[in-house]
């Protein structure tokens, strides 16, 4: 069911340090900052030969990544993402299976402007998965 893997988020507490950090320690290429106002996020793309990084910074007072750097004032791995062929099918599939989808249940349009469906990080142990049709 599951594809490559998109991409690794880690929630920082610095976004330009943390931009920084990759770009010009590391050598990565970066995106520009883009403000995502309907998950909470600002986001910064660290390109890799083989998949990205999601550098997510708060965007509001209601951010659910602030809940995140409370716990984690140092920033942290937030969430994976695996890419699906058809993320409707593979929604009912987990949903067979026992596994519980966060929120509505239904696709919201993610960074990449694609459908997106997050699972329950006590489903797929202690990991928060986030699935993006391809």
């Amino acid at each position: 069911m599951i594809g490559r893997l998109n991409h690794v988020a880690i929630a920082v507490p610095d976004l330009e340090a943390a931009t920084a950090t990759y770009r010009d320690v590391l050598g990565a290429k970066v995106s520009d900052p883009v403000p995502q106002p309907a998950h909470g996020v600002t986001v910064v793309f660290v390109e890799l030969p083989n998949t990205k990084i999601e550098l997510l910074h708060p965007l509001g007072e209601k951010s659910p990544i602030q809940g995140f750097l409370d716990k984690n004032a140092s920033g942290g791995i937030h969430h994976v993402c695996y890419e699906v062929d058809d993320i409707v099918a593979a929604r009912d599939k987990l949903k067979t299976e026992g596994m519980r989808v966060l929120g509505d249940g239904e696709p919201k349009i993610g960074a990449h402007d694609k459908p997106v469906l997050f699972l329950h990080p006590k489903d797929f142990n202690g990991t928060l998965v986030e699935l993006e049709q391809a």
